[in-house]
């Protein structure tokens, strides 16, 4: 039986010291719990895996053959200096002491000064930054798909370093990390609706404002090369989610696989609403229709996975259909704008969406785990739309000026003869297929 928050927080309060300190030699030592370690530690693979090789097939797949390569490179080079910016500053900045509720203190940077066992788990620090490296190098990767065939490779790794550090460990401290969002408003996000979604979703959007349009949008007909391994870069992220939206539990407990429970429902109702829109829209089940849906239903259900029922997380899954597929069409048919793989209004939207029904299928007659102390239907969905609000217009306003700054060091986008001779060529001197 799954506890309320209340209950899990008095639980935790009573057993955790005993799960984090042990008797040896009549001295106590900070010891964590193996199988929860073990967990977290086979999460964090997961996660990296639906970076790449996950991110980098399903984006592949999706752009023409000529740029396929360099969508592979981008985010293997965003992953890489993600994961080192979070070793020397990002961690700490996210995860640091609390003071003010901005920002962690720098007591953690270069990840020194790691405790034994990270506060109110019974899992290793190490352990614990680990996991949220993994989500903080898949973030900024996530915007990949916004500027295919066109932004500069140098341009994209210096923006996605400067934005790992002012828009994604800001966030994850403020409602992660023990900052304001969480503490006084009461701001709830189980696995990165907000903190991952949000943010680069409203980024993407805004990046691709700053970029244009490719060379022949929207007349031009861009299809994808390859939806095969669109369809495999899909599953692994689907699999790999369990590690993500199930890991988030920081334990190997009845949570955890709750929120694996309800990842996979949400996406399997997903997957087969977007297609059946489809037969209608168009005519035809697509797989890449298929492997949309579910992304958007993994993202939608993701801030409320370990939260909600499994009944709630089909509800879910139909809004992120339901939801995604018009914004699609709005945002590139009706506003023309060229977010070319749909990172707004899948991640973006589908993040947002379920970070504010949360607020409603939290409630126990629901199925939900329960509202916090002091908090209701009213006061969480105020909360969940404040933080949605606040976090979307950082994300905007920071892309905007770390953008702009970088700009100004490396152009943003390629040239047309680059554009038009594809980024594979001439961005990396290389083809991802030669055919003799």
């Amino acid at each position: 039986m799954r506890k309320s928050l209340g209950a899990i927080a008095a639980l935790a309060a009573l057993t955790l010291p005993a799960l984090a300190h042990a008797q040896v030699g009549g001295s106590t030592v900070d010891a964590a719990d193996t199988g929860d370690t073990a967990w977290i530690l086979i999460s964090s693979a997961l996660v990296l895996m639906m970076a790449a090789p996950g991110l980098t097939l399903f984006y592949g797949g999706l752009v023409r053959a000529k740029g396929f390569l360099a969508v592979l490179v981008q985010v293997g080079a965003i992953a890489a200096v993600a994961s080192l910016l979070w070793v020397m500053v990002g961690y700490t900045l996210a995860f640091g002491t609390v003071t003010n509720g901005w920002l962690g203190a720098g007591n953690a940077w270069m990840l020194l000064d790691l405790g034994n066992v990270r506060p109110n788990t019974a899992i290793p620090e190490s352990a614990f930054a680990l996991f949220q490296m993994c989500f903080a190098l898949i973030t900024p990767a996530l915007m990949v798909g916004a500027w295919v065939d066109r932004a500069r490779f140098g341009w994209v790794v210096a923006f996605c370093a400067l934005w790992s550090l002012i828009v994604y460990a800001p966030v994850a401290h403020w409602i992660w990390g023990g900052g304001w969002l969480a503490t006084r408003l009461g701001t709830m996000d189980f696995a990165g609706g907000i903190v991952v979604h949000t943010t680069a979703g409203v980024s993407a959007l805004v990046v691709a404002l700053l970029l244009g349009k490719r060379m022949g949008f929207p007349k031009t007909l861009m299809l994808p090369h390859s939806p095969a391994l669109t369809m495999a870069g899909a599953a692994l992220l689907w699999v790999g989610w369990f590690g993500f939206n199930g890991g988030s539990a920081l334990a190997a407990n009845d949570d955890a696989a709750a929120a694996i429970i309800n990842t996979h429902v949400a996406a399997c109702v997903a997957a087969l609403v977007w297609i059946l829109i489809e037969r209608f829209a168009v005519g035809k089940c697509t797989s890449v229709g298929f492997a949309t849906g579910a992304i958007a239903g993994l993202a939608t259900v993701t801030p409320a996975a370990g939260y909600i029922a499994p009944g709630a997380a089909m509800v879910f899954g139909v809004a992120a259909a339901v939801v995604c597929y018009p914004m699609i069409l709005l945002v590139k048919q009706r506003l023309e704008i060229d977010d070319s793989l749909d990172v707004f209004a899948v991640h973006g939207v589908g993040g947002m969406i379920g970070s504010v029904l949360l607020a409603v299928f939290i409630s126990p007659a629901l199925g939900g785990t329960g509202y916090a102390e002091g908090m209701g239907l009213a006061r969480q969905l105020f909360a969940q739309i404040a933080g949605v609000g606040v976090v979307a217009a950082w994300s905007a306003i920071a892309t905007v000026i770390a953008g702009l700054m970088v700009s100004m060091v490396v152009p943003i986008r390629v040239s047309e003869d680059e554009e038009r001779e594809g980024l594979d060529i001439t961005s990396h001197g290389e083809r991802a297929w030669e055919f003799d």
